[in-house]
């Protein structure tokens, strides 16, 4: 028989040498279905904590250096309540999940003020000017995030068969939080996306119903279904120009286009316009919920369109409706 002998000292085959650190997080995220932008923002924050404290690895670290670069951050470098949030959630996620070693409560962390802001609201006449300024798909993108309530991101990965022109509805598949919704398909944008479905098929380059080219496909339904990738209900409806290598497979893929065009075609628009306020592709969103509750539609309506888990953060559009501060009327106006 072929036994093989260990020498004590000798270096183990390459093949039995355990994965890197980041390697492990990633492989931690994926099993717990976080999102590919989710599992990027943690490895950035992992990366950082870690040449924070001279590249040491954080198995030999403890609650003290957590909260020491934590503070770091609100002090020194003055991020945001939310930026700090997230990389305490990444590195307390590192070590329950990776390290198998719960910190716990981080005590006496130097917290981020978390400011109180309304958010910016456009007009009616300036989203119609905006629009004017976009063409194509840019334009059916921005007349998504503004007559849906949809966030760059959900407008982006859509596929076709979420859009049901009968019900005048969408529906948005794991929007944030991996929620499903439905919101509002508006009857103004109809001539612009049967336009972009025919681009849509021109760039899928569909052959009796399949594309050429697969699409990405959410989780295992690539192996469940290996023939619905190339299905015309599948494809995005904002497909990308060029075609790019899956992370996990490594085979061509088709993804949707990138977040970046819109928002660039969007700030370079309202610069055009002359508008002072500081809009972007979100502000759409905020002036969908703020103009739906001054047509006098239900607070828990609109909640319930704009994906929001409570009514609270839906509240925030009452303090920007078009009555004034708190509707009340200057007394200068009456002079």
């Amino acid at each position: 028989m072929d036994y093989t002998v260990t020498v004590v000292g000798e270096p183990r085959p390459r093949s039995y040498n355990r994965p890197k650190l980041l390697d492990r997080l990633r492989r931690a995220m994926r099993t717990a279905r976080m999102s590919f932008r989710t599992e990027e923002s943690y490895v950035q924050w992992v990366r950082r904590f870690i040449l924070f404290h001279g590249k040491q690895h954080p198995a030999v670290l403890g609650t003290d250096e957590v909260r020491e670069y934590l503070t770091h951050l609100a002090v020194q470098r003055r991020v945001s309540a939310s930026t700090q949030s997230q990389a305490l959630c990444a590195i307390l996620f590192l070590y329950r999940h990776v390290i198998k070693r719960d910190l716990g409560f981080v005590p006496d962390i130097v917290r981020s003020r978390k400011p109180k802001r309304l958010p910016v609201v456009l007009s009616r006449d300036e989203i119609k000017v905006i629009l004017n300024e976009l063409d194509g798909t840019k334009r059916t993108v921005a007349s998504l995030l503004y007559g849906s309530g949809l966030r760059i991101m959900e407008a982006l990965s859509l596929r076709v068969k979420d859009i049901d022109s009968g019900r005048r509805q969408i529906t948005v598949r794991s929007g944030k939080g991996d929620k499903d919704r439905v919101t509002v398909l508006p009857k103004a944008v109809d001539w612009l996306l049967e336009r972009q479905l025919r681009h849509a098929r021109k760039m899928g380059g569909l052959v009796d119903g399949r594309a050429a080219t697969p699409v990405t496909m959410p989780e295992a339904l690539e192996r469940k279904y290996p023939n619905a990738s190339r299905e015309w209900g599948w494809q995005y409806v904002f497909p990308a120009q060029r075609c790019c290598a899956d992370r996990e497979t490594g085979g061509l893929r088709r993804h949707h286009l990138h977040e970046s065009v819109i928002q660039r075609a969007v700030r370079d628009a309202v610069r055009r316009t002359g508008i002072a306020k500081r809009a972007s592709c979100h502000t759409f969103r905020h002036s969908f919920a703020t103009h739906l509750l001054e047509d006098g539609y239900d607070i828990r309506t609109v909640q319930k369109l704009l994906g929001h888990r409570s009514v609270t953060t839906t509240m925030i559009y009452t303090h920007v409706l078009n009555h004034g501060v708190m509707g009340v009327r200057s007394p200068m106006d009456q002079i």
